[in-house]
């Protein structure tokens, strides 16, 4: 039996997760990993820790396969933007990483949006000018540690995101090398040359010496004995970010298909196809994947609360006993009865973009119940799903062909079938489990030969959950309507 392992390596835990060469998840093994809080606003990793977590869940997943006989390859997918600095002779990072959480940056990224750099730096990245990007982590690390800017200077030091730290340790230091997805993630990387950009290393004082090699994600990135789990070295093949492995892992291989991630809050990519066009404000540009000598972009942006909205209810308001009750409650009622509930717990995000907006319920009356509180807080959901997506596809001038979609409130039919009909489009609602994993498990086949093309690939989505659209244009136009003008009531 052939089996790919990936590397799931997360912002909480380190997960190998095995397939076998039809696509299929055998089993799974998963290692949490310490966070530290030095101080606050500020987040680290023990870029060692993670490494050896990643030993031991490849060694339990080999172990659990039971199977002497089979042959193994490796794929990487991993929390993008978090940043390691190491000693390219001893192997030893000379602190603990700058996690993509940490606001340790945010005075260097001020400094350059006051010296007017922000419009330069996006056109060239792709990126906003943002301590959440890994490049003012890595020049706070040069700036504050002692001796890191000498030693810099001096050719002794490497950098890079988790990939590249976990491929250097795994080839034993033989490679030094990333992906487009993740270079495309540290605002130091020019989208458009697909290489580190000079000026951009110069604005953060970051030496080329530093960098890894930027790589398609269906390269061959060198082999490993994983520390002698594997008597022959094994292939390390496919690498991508998480988020560009789940784009990746849900075969949105055309331009015009996105995928939401609903938990807490929603992760939004739309493949927006081979040109690198500007974001809509607010919104990033990034590579979405690049394979089979393509390079595919992608919009993203970040809705704050999504999930967070129905866990408020249970947890702050009683309103339910839990998350599970609120859709039966919800269809306690026919329709919204004109209440909207607007969640700016956090501001308001794309597209309106009013950080000091605070959160409303309007439109009760004597006749609202509970249930239509129930319903106004899942519309909300895909409200604000709606607003991205038609960001993203006005600016970008394509038509959303499928959204495909995953996490735990993908399971209320109410709210999936609201958000069919809000985008006017198909909901493909994933059975996936490991939807990054799975992506680099894709990267990882192309790599090797294994499919020839993407169209192979996409054969392989064997479950199709499809959930399209009803309502009529005249009733969305009119609930959308509503939504606005809460939107507008808040964002005054």
């Amino acid at each position: 039996m052939k089996y790919i392992i990936a590397i799931d390596q997360s912002t909480s835990a380190t997960k190998a997760v095995l397939f076998n060469e039809q696509c299929q998840l055998i089993c799974r093994k998963n290692v949490p990993h310490k966070q530290y809080y030095p101080q606050p606003g500020w987040v680290e990793h023990d870029a060692e820790e993670i490494y050896r977590n990643t030993v031991e869940a490849i060694r339990e997943v080999v172990n659990a396969s039971r199977d002497d006989d089979a042959t193994y390859t490796l794929a990487i997918t991993n929390q993008r933007e978090t940043v390691v600095v190491w000693n390219r002779f001893t192997g030893r990072p000379i602190c603990h990483a700058v996690v993509w959480q940490c606001q340790r940056g945010a005075a260097i990224c001020d400094d350059l949006r006051q010296r007017g750099y922000t419009e330069f730096i996006q056109e060239r990245s792709g990126l906003l000018i943002d301590p959440y990007f890994a490049a003012s982590g890595a020049k706070w690390i040069l700036d504050n540690v002692d001796g890191a800017r000498q030693a810099a200077e001096r050719g002794e030091l490497l950098m890079g995101t988790i990939d590249t730290w976990l491929i250097w340790k795994l080839t034993g230091g033989k490679v030094h090398a990333t992906d487009y997805t993740n270079a495309s993630r540290t605002l130091l990387f020019n989208i458009h040359t697909l290489d580190w950009d000079e000026e951009l290393l110069s604005l953060f004082t970051i030496p080329r010496n530093m960098m890894a090699e930027p790589k398609p994600c269906d390269s061959l990135f060198g082999e490993t004995t994983v520390e002698g789990i594997f008597a022959n070295p094994v292939a390390i093949a496919g690498v991508l970010g998480d988020s560009h492995g789940a784009l990746a892992g849900q075969m949105c291989f055309e331009p015009g298909m996105g995928k939401a991630t609903y938990g807490t809050g929603s992760s939004v990519m739309v493949n927006i196809g081979e040109d690198a066009i500007k974001a809509p404000e607010g919104l990033v540009t990034s590579v979405g994947f690049a394979a089979q000598g393509k390079v595919f972009y992608a919009f993203e942006g970040n809705i704050h609360c999504t999930g967070a909205t129905i866990k408020w209810m249970a947890d702050n308001l009683k309103l339910i006993e839990s998350p599970a009750v609120i859709e039966e409650l919800a269809l306690s009622v026919p329709d919204n009865g004109g209440v909207y509930l607007v969640p700016a717990f956090a501001g308001l995000g794309a597209p309106w973009w009013n950080p000091h907006a605070k959160a409303m319920i309007c439109g009760m009356t004597l006749g609202t119940e509970r249930g239509h509180v129930c319903r106004a807080a899942l519309e909300a959901i895909a409200y604000q799903i709606k607003d991205l997506i038609d960001l993203m596809t006005h600016h970008a001038g394509i038509t959303l062909k499928e959204l495909r979609v995953d996490g735990g409130p993908t399971k209320n039919k109410l709210l999936m079938q609201f958000q069919a009909d809000m985008l006017g489009a198909c909901i493909n609602r994933s059975d996936v489990e490991e939807a990054s994993a799975m992506g680099a498990v894709v990267m990882n086949g192309l790599a090797r030969g294994v499919w020839k093309t993407l169209d192979e690939v996409a054969a392989l989505r064997t479950t199709d959950n499809r959930i399209l659209p009803g309502m009529k244009a005249e009733e969305r136009d009119r609930l959308y309507a509503g939504w606005t003008a809460a939107i507008h009531t808040v964002n005054k």
